[in-house]
């Protein structure tokens, strides 16, 4: 059965359905580099089962009051269950800086993942906090939300995730990319920016902000990344910091070549 095609939003793109109830929540941060401005995203979504939802990321200090706004205007409509589960990849800022902010305002919920750092900067959220491994899920009600093995991470903890229903893929700091505002590219699917170069995007921000692939073999990182698609039936690929990616058979040749581009040596952000 052919899935529903959600459409775009142009005068608020988001909060945005990119899936049968997945949604995107996020706001741009602006990167100066070569005497242009950048923009990634912060990002934030949500998973709405048929009984509980579930948030993924728990959004960037800098972003929170958007953020937060945007996932209380999500939770106050009528066919979206209450948010039981936030699950954060990795303990990094953009990830789990929002944790006690969310925990305090969703004192029912369940914070999932990878928590390991988490009771150290909120202690009083201890008992609430279930470590997820690759393969333990979380039964939404109509869909499972799936840990799997991050392919590509800068934590030895980080964790990816999948949600059955959708076959999305949230991939934390994997497949990350910037964007041009200017282009017109914020909101939109990768497929929906044909002007985004999304192999020297991916290029630049993954190989900028993970070093370690400069000095190691990335091609064994691709052939699992391409393996995990098949073994998972992946249609949308979810990052923390990009655009959504909408149709992976067609857009996974640019993805291997930005990975493939992000572990050659130099290159560099301006700050």
């Amino acid at each position: 059965m052919t899935k529903p095609k959600v459409a775009p939003n142009p005068g608020n793109p988001l909060p945005r359905e990119i899936a049968p109830r997945v949604f995107w929540m996020g706001d741009c941060m602006h990167i100066p580099y070569e005497g242009q401005i950048l923009h990634s995203y912060n990002t934030m979504y949500l998973v709405a089962g048929e009984r509980e939802s579930l948030l993924v990321e728990s959004g960037a200090p800098m972003h929170m009051h958007t953020l937060g706004a945007q996932l209380d205007q999500l939770l106050s409509r009528p066919d979206i269950p209450p948010l039981g589960h936030i699950f954060v990849t990795h303990p990094e800022t953009p990830h789990s800086g929002g944790v006690p902010r969310m925990m305090e305002h969703f004192p029912d919920a369940i914070l999932r993942g990878d928590v390991s750092n988490v009771h150290l900067y909120a202690p009083w959220c201890a008992d609430r906090l279930e470590p997820m491994n690759p393969g333990d899920e979380v039964d939404l009600g109509g869909t499972a939300f799936v840990c799997v093995a991050a392919v590509i991470r800068d934590h030895i903890t980080t964790r990816w995730a999948f949600d059955t229903e959708s076959r999305v893929l949230f991939s934390g700091d994997g497949i990350v990319h910037t964007h041009y505002h200017a282009a017109g590219q914020c909101g939109h699917f990768v497929e929906e920016a044909p002007t985004l170069d999304l192999t020297g995007m991916i290029a630049l921000l993954t190989g900028t902000a993970l070093d370690w692939m400069h000095y190691t073999d990335v091609e064994p990182y691709v052939e699992r990344f391409d393996q995990l698609l098949e073994e998972l039936g992946v249609e949308m690929i979810a990052s923390t910091h990009g655009l959504p990616i909408a149709d992976v058979a067609r857009t996974i040749p640019s993805i291997r070549a930005g990975l493939r581009a992000a572990g050659a040596p130099g290159g560099a952000l301006a700050t």
